[in-house]
């Protein structure tokens, strides 16, 4: 599949939505707690995409956005492709221009959150070089306030010699 990771438009940025609200619902529906579920509402992630878009790169193949990812300083903030996209290199991409990013940023270690029971993400974490740095309680926005939510810390070295 042809695509290119670029940087995200305001123009591209329902697609990115849709992308965030679908993937994180398939993602995370069943593995945390139903009250968080229900503060993900697309509202939420309207007003998300809109705060992160400058921080946003774009897979996008003939104007379709296929994935994204947001960085923020040494974090891997969010990363979803789509369902179509899937299983075609896209998400490889997205993390190598992430982990470039956070490197250019000036950091040697990039660290996520991965929801605990997540395990196709963590699989493919792993698969791509981070560890799991055990478990750790973050506090995730809300438009209700914080709400503390326990995740898989992974981690990866951003040492030149794991250039990818």
């Amino acid at each position: 599949m042809d695509f290119s990771v670029e940087i995200a438009t305001d123009q591209q940025a329902e697609q990115i939505c849709a992308i965030w609200e679908s993937g994180w619902h398939d993602a995370h529906n069943g593995i945390v707690p139903q009250r968080l579920c229900e503060l993900r509402t697309t509202k939420s992630f309207i007003q998300r995409t809109a705060d992160n878009l400058d921080n946003t790169r774009v897979a996008i193949n003939a104007g379709t956005v296929l994935g994204f990812s947001i960085v923020k300083e040494d974090e891997l903030y969010q990363m979803y492709v789509s369902q179509k996209a899937r299983g075609r290199g896209v998400a490889q991409a997205l993390m190598s221009d992430a982990e470039n990013r956070i490197r250019t940023n000036g950091h040697n270690r990039a660290w996520l959150a991965c929801a605990v029971g997540n395990q196709r993400a963590a699989r493919f974490y792993e698969k791509s070089g981070w560890v799991n740095a055990g478990p750790e309680v973050v506090d995730l926005d809300t438009s209700t306030g914080t709400f503390p939510l326990e995740v898989w810390r992974f981690e990866r070295s951003l040492n030149q010699t794991n250039v990818g």
